[in-house]
């Protein structure tokens, strides 16, 4: 794909896009630029002018991506609905963040058909029924393991050993809660095969015991769980070995159905997984220290663990898009304004 950026107006937007070769559909798919910056300043907002861009951009495939040096109007709305984020001082509800638009295009520009595949899926994931969305995105992210950007990541990878802790996860259950430990503190409870597996055999204990009516995750160590187990990136034999795997054995889904019931304590780096999951539990408390980030997209890859569904229904698509898009880190003063973490202790 190429890695260049289009620009246009946003009240020039119908015949850019018209004529221009995000829809020139008999071109190469590779000589399309693979994201467009909308301009969205100035712009005289009436109705006529939101229906039409909507129109349109419901059509759009590519990375969208708005700017503007002033707040954008409650009328323009709709149209930041279909953008992949907007970077602007102020916009209505949460279809906003505040930043630069230079970390943003580096992230596209670097892995774009990742940043394609994650601007498809906020569009389904944030507001499908979970179930629904969980299965779109272990389509997408299956898929690109197999891409050439995640191939690319992974031929660079430093060498990581797997794990060695016999016990990743300490199950413990007092009167009616059922308390989980993530344990495995010397690898910042990395996210492996053992504790998907060992999250899974703990959650369908509620799932099957309604008695157990309150359910606590906490982390030992440093940091509450620092994403993914790397060593196992790469590992599956095929894509849809991986797609079966993450059907079969979601710990995402799982946790879902037990949601109303949950707590999650987090603290320090909360990395990939490690926020993802978090996100389902209808509390999660966050210590000062505690840190969030999204950082699938530099290796190629969208978020698999659940987060297109999980932390977009908390934070929105657009601030999600700016995590992913960037990989930056969100500290807890900013997700407790943000609403990815329901208090900070």
């Amino acid at each position: 794909m190429n890695t260049a950026v289009d620009y246009a107006r946003a009240d020039e937007l119908a015949g850019h896009l018209v004529n221009g070769p995000l829809l020139d559909l008999a071109a190469d798919a590779s000589a399309r630029p693979a994201a467009l910056l909308v301009d969205l300043d100035d712009v005289e907002w009436t109705e006529d002018l939101v229906e039409e861009l909507c129109a349109l951009l419901d059509g759009v495939t590519p990375v969208l991506i708005g700017a503007s040096a002033n707040p954008v109007p409650e009328i323009a709305a709709p149209v930041l609905d279909r953008l992949t984020l907007t970077l602007a001082p102020e916009a209505p509800g949460d279809r906003w963040v505040a930043g630069e638009v230079a970390p943003v295009l580096a992230g596209v520009r670097a892995n774009p058909d990742a940043a394609l595949a994650l601007h498809g899926l906020l569009r389904t994931t944030a507001v499908v029924p979970v179930p629904t969305g969980l299965v779109a995105e272990a389509a997408a992210y299956s898929a690109l393991l197999a891409g050439p950007e995640f191939g690319r990541w992974l031929a660079a990878a430093p060498q990581r050993r797997p794990g060695t802790s016999s016990e990743v996860l300490q199950v413990e259950r007092i009167k009616n809660t059922l308390r989980l430990t993530l344990n495995d503190p010397g690898r910042r409870n990395a996210f492996g095969h053992t504790l998907r597996d060992a999250l899974l055999d703990a959650f369908r204990l509620p799932i099957l015991d309604p008695s157990i009516t309150a359910v606590e995750v906490l982390g030992n160590g440093p940091s509450f769980c620092a994403g993914g187990d790397l060593s196992e990136f790469g590992t599956a034999a095929d894509p849809m070995a991986a797609y079966r795997a993450r059907l079969g054995r979601s710990v995402a889904a799982a946790l879902h159905q037990i949601a109303d019931r949950t707590r999650i304590d987090v603290h320090g780096a909360c990395v990939g997984a490690g926020i993802e999951l978090a996100a389902f539990a209808r509390d999660l408390i966050a210590t000062p220290d505690a840190w969030f980030c999204l950082p699938e997209l530099g290796m190629g890859l969208v978020p698999g663990a659940g987060g297109t569904v999980s932390v977009a229904r908390r934070i929105g698509t657009a601030r999600t898009a700016w995590m992913v898009l960037t990989g930056a880190r969100v500290d807890a003063t900013t997700a407790l304004d943000w609403g990815l973490v329901d208090d900070v202790q």
